[in-house]
């Protein structure tokens, strides 16, 4: 059985682990992931949810709601990775689908996420499932600037 649920517990979050590893690969360790997500849910308000079929996760997004005056009230996703062994399975398109009737019962106007301009096949995902590209990301590392 398919289901999406939210990763509440210490082993619903490590059991996103392994999927996520593959989209944030500078987190190596479990507990170093544990420690972050359970930080941000803290701190950020930060929600992990992930598709499991037959005991395994498949698919999983982490996403925080927040409101700008250039959008009103959204959920802005941080990270959105189905395991590279499962994808084109339909199980993208059933988390995102998710993502967007959770925007919708949550009386949100947007859904927004940044994607690496390196990311080709997750471009085509996002384009075929209707979003637009409207701008331009900038960023500077605080150890960098003069």
């Amino acid at each position: 059985m398919i289901e999406i649920k939210f990763a509440a517990t210490d082993e619903q979050i490590l059991k996103c682990f392994p999927v996520m590893k593959e989209l944030r690969t500078h987190i190596t360790l479990e507990d170093d992931f544990l420690e972050r997500v359970k930080r941000q849910q803290v701190n950020s308000l930060y929600n992990l949810a992930y598709l499991e079929e037959n005991n395994e996760v498949k698919v999983c997004a982490g996403f925080v709601f927040s409101e700008k005056l250039f959008s009103g009230k959204m959920i802005y996703v941080d990270d959105l990775v189905t395991l590279s062994t499962e994808r084109s399975k339909g199980y993208g398109d059933m988390m995102f689908k998710w993502l967007l009737d959770y925007a919708q019962l949550n009386n949100c106007d947007q859904l927004h996420l940044d994607s690496g301009v390196h990311r080709y096949g997750a471009h085509r995902f996002y384009l075929r499932n209707r979003m637009d590209i409207t701008s331009h990301h900038f960023v500077i590392k605080i150890t960098d600037k003069c």
